[in-house]
């Protein structure tokens, strides 16, 4: 059983913490500073395998999520990868990082401090990293009356949209960079919640995508702006993204330790 599929059964269990693109297109080169968090498949000694997903946000700084690190860490793990191969393989080439899962994660019954870096051995060259945004960048957009029409466009590794078989639903994989675009739904104070509902035409994400980016607009609006990132949704990946917003100042205090913000 393949690392990703064993860890998207395991967070059905434990309230579906992690997510994969849906109904998206495959990637190219299009965010070619959308990553893949690689670890040690504990299953298959020896192999190594996509285990989430995330972001550049500087030369040396991938942006992921906490859930994803902090579970690593609780195996025993500390050696991780990130690649910015299309398409993951034993080929990949692979940049060694170390891992930092904020402090707060799962102490706090407010802020959920669902976010991590991994900080890598060797600059990343001939990728431009993505930015950050400013702080109460969502607060000034409501204010502005424009939240609620903003699209938002994910990326990551994680798997497809289901298809329904004999024995139930399957999500499959292919460890590829794929990604989707989402319509505003909710915010509160530290997620944001995107439509994934095909019936509506929206897209989104499923297992495998946590830490991965959702870029401020799409298409020919798109920025390379990281303004969120995947973090939970419903078990089946068709109706909701909850995402953890970057624009905050808990989230803003952490990355500060990292990188410089805007």
């Amino acid at each position: 059983m393949r690392l990703a599929l064993f860890t998207g059964l395991l967070t059905l269990l434990l309230a579906a913490p992690a997510l994969a693109i849906t109904n998206g297109v495959a990637d190219g080169n299009t965010h070619p500073n959308a990553g893949a968090f690689v670890a040690a498949d504990w299953l298959r000694p020896g192999q190594k395998d996509v285990f989430c997903s995330g972001t550049l946000i500087s030369p040396t700084v991938f942006l992921t999520a906490a859930h994803c690190t902090s579970y690593l860490e609780s195996l025993g793990i500390s050696q991780v990868w990130v690649t910015f191969d299309e398409k993951f393989s034993s080929k990949a080439k692979l940049y060694p990082g170390h891992m930092y899962t904020h402090p707060l994660y799962g102490h706090d019954e407010h802020d959920p401090h669902d976010i991590a870096v991994i900080v890598l051995d060797q600059a990343v060259k001939g990728i431009t990293p993505a930015r950050l945004p400013p702080a109460g960048l969502f607060d000034q957009l409501k204010a502005a009356g424009t939240l609620s029409s903003q699209l938002f466009t994910n990326a990551g590794y994680g798997g497809q949209e289901r298809v329904i078989q004999p024995g139930g639903p399957v999500i499959g994989y292919n460890d590829a960079r794929e990604y989707s675009v989402s319509s505003f739904n909710a915010l509160n104070d530290y997620y944001m919640r995107l439509s994934q509902n095909a019936a509506t035409g929206d897209a989104g994400t499923c297992y495998g995508d946590s830490g991965g980016p959702q870029f401020l607009g799409a298409g020919s609006s798109e920025q390379n702006m990281v303004v969120s990132t995947t973090i939970t949704g419903d078990s089946q990946c068709v109706s909701t993204n909850v995402t953890y917003r970057l624009d905050t100042a808990s989230a803003r205090n952490f990355l500060a330790q990292f990188v410089t913000l805007p």
